[in-house]
């Protein structure tokens, strides 16, 4: 049975849209889903099901709704979105400070004339490079003190987005791997 990875924004972020993550593995295998397990408590979810990923999306998306009240974005992220990610990090360097190193999950691959309205944009210190529909951040100071955030990122790129920091990412990908 397939794996699925959805990644949910903007919960459990500064006491908003607060959500256990073992009141949601129950919630989302009483909706069918086998094998759920989360990663963290930012809403990193796991589950096997038959279901087309864009079909597995939507039911959690109504389930989070239906138990919680909260409306979340929910993004569907591939083993093969989260190889890519780390073979393309043009800031990763092996042996390197991955303390500020984020990669940012776009719903669509954006157009080069909205990227180059972001790369148009003053944000200090912090970079970014935008590869298919991954933008891939390093930060000068923290993702707590920048203005290039999943705001300004969906506004220029006319498209959604959630953030992964770099470690979270890389134990996505073996979470995958394990279940091989």
């Amino acid at each position: 049975m397939p794996t699925h990875l959805a990644l949910l924004r903007g919960i459990n972020v500064s006491g908003h849209k607060m959500i256990k993550m073992e009141t949601l593995r129950k919630s989302l295998e009483a909706l069918g889903f086998t094998n759920v397990r989360t990663y963290i408590n930012s809403g990193n979810v796991f589950v096997d099901s038959d279901e087309d990923s864009a079909k597995v999306g939507f039911l959690i998306r109504q389930e989070i709704f239906k138990e919680f009240g909260h409306d979340v974005p929910v993004f569907m992220v591939t083993e093969a979105d989260l190889e890519f990610a780390l073979e393309h990090n043009p800031f990763y360097k092996e042996g390197g400070d991955t303390k500020q190193l984020y990669v940012c999950f776009l719903t669509e691959k954006p157009t080069s004339g909205s990227v180059q309205e972001l790369k148009d944009q003053k944000f200090g210190n912090d970079v970014f490079e935008v590869k298919e529909n991954i933008v891939f951040l390093k930060y000068a100071d923290s993702a707590a003190n920048t203005r290039l955030d999943n705001k300004i990122i969906e506004k220029k790129l006319k498209a959604s987005s959630t953030t992964r920091n770099w470690n979270t990412t890389n134990r996505l990908y073996q979470m995958f791997q394990e279940k091989q």
